[in-house]
This record gives structure tokens, C-alpha cells and sequence, in this order.
């Protein structure tokens, strides 16, 4: 936003810069000084400004021609042609951009500096920034736009207006974001809780709780190489935890289900035998079978005979001595 640009509330320094800027030098003449500020004054007052009958505000219409005359052009060329050469980068601190505009412009128009002008100024400073982040945002079109102006802190119904975009669709994407502030911070909690562990130690504890590479790589330090090594050290641990669990569940097994035929001592054997037949005169059911004789403990090689041969427990008796 220049200068010249419309406002709901515009200041009167700044209303007269405008009826300046629109005069010609020959306005300007000795001899039609005077009136050109009378009429000057006059046009103020239909805007709803009191000038004429002012005595302050005509005494700063007066100071404002005098000084146009004295610097051969008007204020506004100066001030606007500042203000259009301004870069995005140039305006990231509106503050600051109001301070460095007013000393430079304000060389040739000392009233420039007087403090009651700079809040227009970083009014138009400030607006002057949003139009370049807009723009800015037009180049970059569709999501990304969008994300570059809610990085930039701009509010949702300025977005929508500026890029022409649906409330859904923002909506969309700044959920997006939000879930990616939340994932970031989740991220942060769990680097700040492991402070005291190495990188690999780190690294490790992101993976576990799902945390990409990429914001491992942007908030833990390290690089892709130190997080693949983590990730096949990793693997190579699960591997054997795998293998032992493997192991371990192979040892329960054999241990629940006893010691194959030739491993049974007769004494046994015939105990194990006896205690099948009393289970066959309760049920012929095979579960029924299975699930009493695991009651009892008897070997599962046993309990498979006496379901599928219950025959051969007299050949086994016979050969135990029994």
C-alpha cells in the first residue's frame, strides 16, 4: 500500500499530501499560491476534514505547500516511490522498515520525523508487507501459499479473500499443519526426555515412537547415515529377540507337552497308561480326551495314541512290563 492508496481513515497529513500530489508546478506560482491553498483547503473540507475554518489544520496545509515549493516536488513521489521499492525481506520487521523509510525520505521533508506520522507510516509499512506476502503466495500457488501465509502468521479470512480459496480447503490444509505442530512438538518432548542418551541413544527412541527421518533429521542433529546405522542395529537386535522368543516358545512347547515315547521310564509309562484308560471310561470325545489328559500331565505322544490307537496302549503296557 502506497500513499495513495484509499483508506476508511485516512490521517490529514496524508489527505493533503494527495491534493498536493495532484498539483502542477504552475499551481504552484507565486501569484496562485494563495489560492490554489484556499481552494486546497475548501476541497479538504468536503471530505469531511475542517481545514478552512482550522486554524491548525489550515496551518498545516500552509506548512505542507510551503515545503513543496521549497523541495521543487511533492512528498508523496518521494515517500511512494520508497515504499514500492521495498522487498518482502525489507518489510520482515514493519517496525524497523518504518524507522529506515522515515530517515530516508525524511532528509528532504523533516516533518516527516515528527512522531504522530509514524503510526500512519507503519500502517502502510504493515500493509505494504501483506501485500508482498500475498504476492509472494500467488507465485507459489495452490497448498503451498497457503502454509507460506499461515507461517507468516496471517489471519484465515485474509487468505481465503487474497487467494481465492475455498473455507474447506483452508480448513484442509490447516489441519495439516496443525497435526504437524503436534507431531513436531511430540518429537521435541521425546529429544528433551532422552537429553541425557548418546545420538545413537536418541535416534533409537525417536524410531521406537515412529518419528519420521525427516523431522529426525531437522530437530535431532544427525544425519541420515547415523539413523540408518541406528535402524539396521535396530533390526539386527529384533532379529535375535526374535530368535530367543522363537526358542523360548519351542522350550514351553516341549516342556507342555513331555518327553516323546522313548524318553518315558516304564514306571512312568505305566502310570501314564493307567491314568489314559480311566480318562477313555469318562468320554470317547476327542477334545474331551485331550483336554483331561493335559489336566493330568501325561505326555502329549501318549495322549496322541490314545486318541488315534488306543490299541497299541496294551502293545506299550505289554513292553513297560505292566
Amino acid at each position: 500500500m502506497t500513499a495513495n492508496d484509499t483508506t476508511e481513515s485516512r490521517p490529514l497529513w496524508l489527505l493533503i499530501e494527495d491534493k498536493i500530489l495532484r498539483l502542477d508546478s504552475d499551481d504552484l506560482s507565486a501569484n496562485k499560491l494563495e489560492q490554489v491553498i484556499r481552494q486546497t483547503a475548501v476541497d479538504l473540507d468536503r471530505t469531511g476534514c475542517n481545514v478552512s475554518l482550522h486554524a491548525g489544520n489550515m496551518l498545516q496545509l500552509r506548512w505542507a505547500m510551503d515545503a513543496r515549493v521549497k523541495v521543487g516536488r511533492p512528498l508523496l513521489k518521494d515517500f511512494n516511490e520508497a515504499v514500492a521499492a521495498l522487498k518482502l525481506e525489507d518489510v520482515s520487521d514493519p517496525y524497523r522498515a518504518t524507522v529506515k523509510l522515515i530517515d530516508k525520505v525524511g532528509e528532504a521533508w523533516p516533518k516527516l520525523k515528527e512522531s504522530d506520522r509514524r503510526p500512519d507510516i507503519l500502517r502502510i509499512i504493515e500493509k505494504t508487507r501483506l501485500d508482498l506476502l500475498i504476492a509472494r503466495a500467488k507465485e507459489l500457488s495452490g497448498e503451498a501459499g497457503i502454509r507460506f501465509l499461515l507461517v507468516e502468521g496471517v489471519v484465515s479470512g485474509v487468505i481465503i479473500d487474497a487467494l481465492g480459496i475455498s473455507e474447506e480447503e483452508f480448513g484442509r490444509v490447516n489441519a495439516a499443519m496443525e497435526a504437524e505442530l503436534a507431531e513436531k512438538a511430540r518429537v521435541k518432548a521425546l529429544i528433551e526426555a532422552a537429553v541425557d542418551k548418546s545420538d545413537e541413544g536418541k535416534i533409537k527412541v525417536l524410531i521406537t515412537n515412529n518419528a519420521s527421518d525427516e523431522l529426525i533429521l531437522e530437530m535431532a542433529g544427525v544425519d541420515q547415515g547415523t539413523i540408518d546405522g541406528v535402524r539396521r542395529a535396530m533390526e539386527e537386535e529384533l532379529k535375535e529377540q526374535q530368535r530367543l522368543a522363537e526358542e523360548e516358545a519351542a522350550r514351553k512347547k516341549a516342556e507342555a507337552e513331555g518327553p516323546p515315547l522313548e524318553e518315558i521310564p516304564s514306571d512312568q509309562m505305566l502310570e501314564y497308561i493307567g491314568s489314559v484308560r480311566e480318562i477313555l471310561k469318562f468320554s470317547d470325545q476327542e477334545n474331551e480326551i485331550k483336554t483331561m489328559c493335559e489336566q493330568s500331565a501325561i505326555p502329549k505322544a501318549l495322549v496322541d495314541i490314545a486318541v488315534s490307537e488306543p490299541g497299541k496302549l496294551d502293545e506299550l503296557e505289554e513292553k513297560a512290563g505292566g
